[in-house]
């Protein structure tokens, strides 16, 4: 039998950032169902870093993760994951309170300029008359950052398994044995970062649900010739019906911003959200579109709150949530995998997330 410290469950981002975290104080392995690492929803994101998604509760630890994303360690990797972008959130008149509504919830913690949106993107449809620019906002390269928690994780003695699922847990004396596809493993810990599986983990060892919902987000690729240029802003729909952005010279990314109920699984674009995302996209410009190149769709998993679920199990301390990221975890991996190893192994808060509140995050709030 296999024998470590920590079991992380998913070798997604989450899974990975608190992997190389801990494996320099434990013996860790993660488990990672698929043949390969971050396969669902890492690996179909749109990621952008951007202080005001997600809300007011998760703004502390994306802004937190913006300077570790910027400039990064040297032993950690060579580059900036982050290119300039910034943030277009766009609107009509009878949109102006939701403007003012974010404005007053972010105040000075995020700086929110009003705008004229016409001035900053060419062919906007003259009914989208309020602006709210968001500068600090940028694109992250998810591939590259992922690859480097992997590499860390592995440099510091952590092993990942893939093609290995969680079948089940029981408590034993000093902590844990974990039936796997790979046989049995015991540790004094599990980690359950499976994202939109995080429930279904929970089950398989014992633990009560929260409620993690997965969702599905389809997005598109467009081949737009007349593109004005592949620096625009990300433009954001106030009342999230919709967003864009250019993905190189002629092309873009677009989403009708859909959160549809779905069982975690390979889930693909439906033919009626395409049509959504094109629909309101030819609502918001008058650009022609040449060409529909690629669709696809990713999970997201959100609490019912939709705030992370990050801690102990109140019954169960040796069970620990990490899941629940919806659509911020990558724009918020480096804060949250620090923060989630303070909660773990009791290290001293880095200066960095000093003040971040886990209370918010605990899985208490739902017991």
């Amino acid at each position: 039998m296999t024998r470590a410290d920590i079991i992380i469950v998913g070798g997604g981002m989450a899974g990975a950032s608190l992997g190389a975290a801990l494996a320099e104080r434990a013996k860790v392995v993660i488990l990672e169902m698929e043949d390969r690492a971050g396969y669902h929803a890492t690996g179909r994101s749109a990621a952008f870093w951007e202080e005001s998604y997600g809300g007011p509760l998760v703004q502390p630890l994306t802004t937190a993760s913006g300077p570790l994303l910027a400039h990064p360690a040297p032993d950690f990797a060579e580059a900036s994951f982050l290119s300039p972008r910034g943030t277009l959130h766009i609107g009509r008149v009878g949109d102006a309170d939701q403007r003012d509504a974010m404005i007053a919830t972010f105040g000075d913690r995020v700086e929110l300029t009003p705008v004229d949106p016409a001035a900053l993107v060419p062919g906007l449809r003259p009914e989208w008359t309020i602006g709210l620019l968001e500068r600090s906002c940028q694109d992250i390269d998810v591939a590259a950052l992922h690859h480097a928690y992997l590499r860390q994780f592995r440099r510091r003695g952590g092993e990942v398994r893939l093609a290995t699922a969680l079948r089940s847990a029981r408590r034993v004396a000093g902590g844990w044995e974990v039936e796997s596809d790979a046989g049995a493993i015991s540790a004094a810990m599990i980690v359950n970062a499976a994202g939109a599986w995080a429930d279904r983990v929970a089950a398989a060892c014992g633990v009560a649900p929260v409620g993690i919902m997965p969702l599905r987000r389809t997005m598109v690729q467009l081949r737009v010739p007349g593109l004005p240029s592949p620096d625009l802003p990300l433009v954001m729909d106030m009342r999230g019906q919709f967003y864009f952005k250019p993905e190189g010279a002629g092309r873009l990314w677009l989403t009708p911003h859909d959160e549809d109920y779905c069982e975690p699984g390979d889930v693909a674009a439906e033919e009626m959200a395409v049509a959504v995302a094109m629909d309101r996209f030819a609502g918001a410009v008058d650009w022609t579109v040449a060409a529909l190149e690629h669709r696809w769709a990713g999970l997201r998993s959100f609490a019912p709150d939709r705030a992370p679920v990050y801690g102990f199990e109140p019954d169960e301390p040796g069970f620990f949530w990490f899941a629940g990221q919806g659509g911020f975890g990558i724009q918020t991996a480096p804060a949250a995998a620090m923060l989630a190893a303070s909660l773990i192994d009791g290290r001293a808060v880095s200066e960095t997330i000093a003040s971040i509140d886990a209370t918010p995050y605990s899985p208490a709030r739902f017991r």
